[in-house]
């Protein structure tokens, strides 16, 4: 049996993809990851096939945010062109197709599986994408909002015509060059009747809906075993446990000038040491204290036991990596889902959630002394024993149970 798996998004897009490709090869499956140049070095650490698509995701991110009137139908036309003529050469001699990610790409993965009668599978890493009477959609900046009097039922319909409107005729164009009919419920099919929630049920609990039906795995973690440099292994060890921030594939381009400034006084001003990731915003260290370590590329596994908070984005892998750590947490969300993850860190006690976007030194400080309490010490160590690691292992089976018969 051979998997194929797709994804148009950053680090916390692809890095559960091979994590869910190593996890089919325990099971004796094979698998490829169609998804962005940028991972390569990821993929082959973790001994996954990667199939490149299109330019590196972090050039097409810094465009997009760089424009001041994106025009996602023209954007989103391109990524699912990159991705049908990507997939059509991926797809061969494969069984069944797993596709997450920024939607057109997932709309190029469905229309391949039908195309070639394959299985398909939808998952995703957020429930606030699916549709739920608990919570909206997002928004689509182009596209009128719905009245103040809507209910989230009427959210989410007219979520699906914006769908439609978005995307819907390049799809459909796409689909008759393949000898498919058209689609009207676009959003639906590619989400399908019963999507896959790649989610931890105690950081991120579904809650039961009639508009979603969702099989909930477990995050899909990828195990990492390398080391830590040698020289941040002698800065841990040379005082007092630091306090770690990061912000990923964050531009922060509201407060990008001033953020390791911010971060780096906001940390001191508690007494504590600093690693600083630089991230795609390129953050580095306001002077070169001996109390400031400027980190590269890291394995979170390794290093986020070891210090005494995280202060980062809100992305759901380093979410998940950060509670795993049972270390407590500040998450200063910037987009998307970010919002969420940090509302579910500040319920379950195990971190304080930023109020906005752009921090100062004065209120990430604030931030990071109810973070560094004891009792917050005490409840992300508890959660950090009722996380599962097992949510790739879990989806392998069940993928192999389901399609590997044929």
């Amino acid at each position: 049996m051979r998997v194929l798996l797709s994804t148009f998004g950053s680090r916390g897009d692809a890095e559960p993809l091979a994590a869910l490709a190593s996890a089919l090869q325990a099971q004796g499956a094979q698998a490829r990851v169609c998804a962005s140049p940028d991972f390569a070095g990821r993929m082959e650490q973790a001994g996954v096939e990667l199939f490149p698509v299109g330019p590196p995701v972090r050039e097409w991110i810094r465009d997009v945010r760089a424009d001041p009137k994106p025009d996602i139908p023209r954007r989103g036309a391109q990524i699912m062109g990159l991705y049908r003529d990507a997939l059509a050469v991926a797809i061969e001699d494969c069984d069944a197709v797993v596709a997450t990610g920024l939607f057109p790409s997932t709309t190029a993965a469905q229309m391949l599986a039908e195309r070639h009668r394959l299985p398909y599978v939808y998952a995703g890493y957020c429930p606030t994408y699916l549709p739920s009477a608990h919570h909206a959609p997002f928004q689509f900046p182009h596209h009128p909002r719905p009245p103040d009097s809507a209910d989230n039922r009427e959210r989410w319909a007219l979520n699906a015509q914006a769908m439609q409107d978005t995307f819907g005729d390049t799809a459909n164009r796409h689909r008759a060059e393949l000898g498919l009919p058209p689609v009207y419920d676009l959003r639906d099919r590619v989400f399908t009747d019963l999507p896959w929630l790649a989610t931890d049920p105690v950081l991120s609990p579904w809650a039961p809906t009639s508009l979603c039906e969702v099989f909930q795995t477990g995050a899909w973690i990828l195990p990492d075993d390398r080391p830590l440099a040698p020289d941040l292994r002698t800065f841990l060890d040379a005082g007092d446990a630091p306090v770690y921030i990061g912000f990923g594939s964050m531009s922060l381009h509201a407060w990008k000038d001033d953020a390791a400034r911010v971060a780096v006084d906001a940390v001191r001003a508690q007494g504590r040491r600093v690693i600083l990731a630089g991230g795609w915003a390129g953050l580095t260290p306001i002077d070169h204290g001996e109390d400031c370590f400027a980190l590269g590329e890291v394995n979170q596994q390794a290093l986020f036991p070891h210090v005494a908070a995280i202060v980062h984005h809100g992305g759901a892998g380093t979410t998940m990596a950060a509670t795993r750590s049972g270390r407590p947490q500040v998450v200063v969300p910037q987009i998307a889902d970010q919002p969420y993850w940090a509302g579910r860190v500040a319920d379950l006690g195990i971190g304080v959630a930023h109020a906005g976007p752009v921090a100062t030194v004065e209120s990430l400080s604030a931030a990071l002394a109810a973070a560094l309490k004891p009792e917050m010490r005490v409840g992300a160590g508890v959660v950090a024993g009722m996380v599962r690691g097992d949510g790739a292992e879990v989806a392998a089976k069940r993928l192999v149970a389901m399609f590997g018969g044929g």
